[in-house]
């Protein structure tokens, strides 16, 4: 079979039509068919539509003389057509003659997702302004979500990843909103693998704490687990110190904490989302298995790491059981439930807010600070402020209406 020979060369005359107006039913249809008849070839095609204004553009290849350029059709020619469909639409156009595809050749390809609650202008000027420092051009914008926060995705090209990342990270602090760069690939359409913590991030509070109130130590243990999450003491030394203080504590008391959880405003809505789309989930805790494990079962977690209490005769003994889930073991339970799910490092993605998460977050191909404490959020390649859980589903790339589309046909498929 003889391969296709692309008709645009780069000496191949070109003609770029621009149609703006108002959206309507039709108009890329009247747009093609007006051009069929001049044995034009589509080379590229772009639409945008905001606030039910239209810009379409289209760019033919023209027939003629690859070697010199000419065309055996010339603009001129189609150019009355073309402002006959635009009169009859009430749109305005624009024809640009030119060579080839007239685009650089850009290596360094991303994806930047801009997170705002506000999102202002002034933000966009600076992060716009450090991508072009860093010799990149932006490629297109779509907007993700206009609620609970606006996102934008842009796509770059001509820049290195790393170095957009380090610059744009900066400007976003000092803006207020929230920024993650990713590497385009073929990769970031592959499966991934979320591995989140649990006290803080999935749910509001420390079930340590809670645990607390029923020893009565609760303000003790709670300037324990500030100092730790802070990074300031080791975190199995800070765990022992804390778990000690809940010798004597009734067994029961798991249970209560358990129906007194609190899940993070869109926690459920993310992972129901994102396994529809066949996402993996893991929960990777300093917390306790009698706690996890149950959450787990809630929202259908396929993995889970955690601590277990000691309980004798129906009552917490102040101990925990084997080796302790710290800083480092996080990371470790992050590479092996990759590895048990087969997904590659690079399409793991680790949410969590304390210091003991560093190693997490920096071992995945996308670690995520999410309402983190400042040495984890200036540690964290990416932050996210928003109180909002499901945020994350759009560093993914994944739209609003996207969730919203899933979560109607799932009430449709049941009935309801």
């Amino acid at each position: 079979m003889t391969p296709h020979v692309p008709a645009v060369h780069l000496t191949s005359p070109t003609l770029l039509v621009t149609l703006t107006g108002p959206d309507r039913s039709g108009v890329s249809t009247r747009l093609f068919a007006c051009l069929e008849p001049f044995d034009v070839e589509v080379v590229d095609v772009e639409q945008l539509v905001v606030r039910g204004r239209l810009v379409l553009s289209v760019l033919v290849s023209l027939p003629g003389d690859v070697e010199d350029g000419s065309a055996q059709v010339e603009p001129a020619q189609i150019e009355p057509a073309l402002r006959e469909v635009a009169a009859e639409l009430g749109m305005d156009v624009e024809l640009e003659h030119g060579v080839g595809d007239n685009r650089p050749r850009r290596v360094g390809r991303s994806q930047v997702t801009v997170l705002g609650h506000p999102l202002r202008p002034a933000a966009m000027t600076a992060l716009t302004s450090r991508i072009k420092a860093a010799d990149g051009n932006i490629d297109r914008i779509l907007r993700l979500a206009r609620y609970p926060v606006t996102a934008l995705r842009l796509e770059v090209s001509g820049a290195d990843p790393d170095v957009l990342q380090a610059d744009l990270a900066a400007a976003a602090y000092e803006h207020g909103v929230d920024i993650a760069v990713e590497e385009r690939g073929i990769l970031r359409h592959a499966q991934r693998l979320v591995v989140m913590d649990v006290d803080s991030t999935l749910i509001q509070g420390e079930v340590i704490e809670m645990l607390a109130e029923h020893a009565g130590c609760a303000d003790e243990v709670a300037a324990v687990t500030e100092s730790a999450m802070r990074g300031e003491i080791d975190f199995e030394e800070s765990l022992r110190q804390r778990v000690a203080r809940l010798e004597g504590v009734p067994a029961s008391a798991l249970e209560e904490v358990h129906a007194a959880l609190t899940y993070t405003p869109g926690a459920r809505t993310m992972i129901r989302s994102l396994k529809r789309l066949g996402y993996r989930f893991a929960l990777v805790s300093g917390g306790f298995t009698q706690i996890i494990e149950r959450i787990a079962a809630d929202l259908g977690i396929d993995y889970v790491a955690a601590n277990e209490l000691e309980i004798v005769d129906e009552r917490l003994t102040g101990r925990v059981v084997g080796r302790v889930v710290d800083r480092a073991g996080k990371a470790e339970a992050l590479r092996r439930f990759a590895a048990e799910a087969r997904i590659g490092i690079k399409n793991t993605v680790a949410v969590g807010d304390g210091a003991n998460d560093l190693d997490m977050l920096a071992a995945a191909g996308l670690g995520i600070a999410f309402n983190a404490k400042p040495v984890v959020r200036d540690q964290a390649r990416t932050s996210v402020n928003s109180p909002y859980l499901d945020s994350i589903v759009y560093l993914l790339g994944i739209t609003r209406e996207e969730v919203e589309a899933a979560d109607a046909d799932e009430d449709h498929a049941d009935g309801s």
